[in-house]
């Protein structure tokens, strides 16, 4: 999707600054009422408008010019789905997050909303009653207009496809501590095209291939796993994705197709194997442990790690009792810095570590705080990662 701004040039630079613009579409009083309050509280955002339909919304975009809409998928008149063509028809640059409650059918909606050019995606909770699912849908809420709002006013604008994804934020919680990688020395590493220093790749072979991704992640992951059929023939690959129930249940039947190789959500207990995607399901923390002379599956209902669950930490961390340094990680587009502590481990341990480059990230935190950590052996665009992970298992090692 092309960006262009409301009074400036496509091609000259970010946004004005100024309060983000938001548009609350839905056709719930409460849901309109609770995050205009909330939008109303930030002193970065205001609300632009709140409107009932997504009729209203197509008719007085261009009188609005929001920065960002929030928009619900089931409404009278003209619902979401059909909607968000239609508004970024007439305002190509708007950020679009999709609402909707946690239904099979919603989280279909959601992902091919997606692919028609929604930036992300946010869970409604069931009943705003419910104070702990309200407090998460407005925390997760106001840090996804922040972030993708902040990516299109420091950037230049430049084409890039429509991705998208789930919760996150700051790290709240470190898993087991074990010893920091080294800094690495500017003297001795290269930098990376992004111009950050990276460390060389470690001489082990990997025999193991971790993903971690938040917002923009399935776009990226579906992106990727089309070029890493060699890789999961020869190596079991685990993958957690910050993602709620029911989305990582359509997330991984997205990425069977993708690969045409067996991907599903992770059973407990389940030997992992080679020649299978496993994904962290919704809601659990997805670790591996060793079941007698197997590897398996072992998922955690414990506490958010990073404000998140399932979080990839606990998936990097576990991974090392394992594999031990025989690890390869990649961080994909998310935001917050969940996967960065884990990666520290891995490394220390003698893996590495590859992170997505900025420019074709939908949010650079995740793969941002790896790569400003020094722990990273490249940070490298998505159209790119693909074919390096396939070099270093065929035993390349620059």
């Amino acid at each position: 999707m092309s960006v262009a701004f409301a009074g400036n040039s496509a091609t000259t630079g970010s946004r004005e600054a100024g309060p983000l613009r938001v548009m609350i579409v839905d056709d719930s009083v409460v849901i309109r009422g609770l995050i205009s309050r909330w939008v109303g509280a930030e002193h970065d955002m205001e609300v632009a408008a709140s409107l009932r339909t997504g009729l209203e919304a197509v008719n007085q975009i261009e009188r609005i010019n929001p920065d960002v809409a929030v928009l619900d998928i089931e409404m009278p008149e003209l619902d979401g789905i059909s909607a968000l063509p239609k508004l970024l028809a007439k305002k190509r640059d708007l950020i679009i997050i999709m609402a909707s409650t946690l239904t099979r059918r919603n989280a279909e909606i959601s992902f091919k909303a997606l692919s028609l050019g929604a930036a992300d995606y946010i869970p409604k909770p069931e009943s705003t009653r419910e104070v702990s699912a309200a407090d998460i849908f407005h925390h997760d809420l106001i840090e996804k207009i922040r972030h993708l709002g902040a990516r299109l006013r420091r950037r230049p604008a430049v084409a890039s496809p429509p991705l998208a994804p789930a919760s996150p934020a700051p790290a709240q919680r470190s898993p087991a501590a074990r010893p920091a990688a080294p800094a690495p020395s500017p003297s001795l590493y290269p930098q990376s095209a992004s111009g950050i220093t990276t460390r060389p790749f470690s001489s082990q072979a990997p025999k193991v291939l971790l993903i971690g991704s938040s917002t923009g992640g399935p776009q990226a992951l579906m992106a990727l796993v089309t070029e890493l059929g060699p890789v999961i023939d020869r190596v079991p690959v685990l993958i957690t994705q910050h993602m709620p129930p029911t989305f990582t249940t359509i997330l991984a039947e997205h990425l069977a197709r993708s690969s045409r190789r067996p991907a599903a959500e992770a059973v407990d207990g389940e030997p992992v194997k080679p020649g299978r995607i496993y994904l962290a399901p919704g809601g659990k923390h997805m670790r591996v442990a060793r079941s007698g002379v197997d590897t398996v599956i072992a998922l955690d209902d414990g506490p958010a790690v990073n404000f998140c669950k399932p979080a990839v930490d606990p998936l990097f961390t576990s991974a090392i009792d394992i594999w031990h340094g025989a690890i390869l990680s990649v961080i994909l587009t998310g935001m917050g810095s969940d996967g960065m502590r884990g990666g520290k481990d891995i490394v220390a341990a003698g893996g590495n570590v590859i992170a997505q480059d900025e420019a074709s990230s939908v949010v650079w935190g995740m793969p941002g705080a790896a790569a400003n950590a020094g722990i990273c052996a490249a940070i490298l665009p998505l159209n790119q990662i693909g074919a390096k992970v396939n070099r270093l298992f065929a035993g390349d090692r620059t």
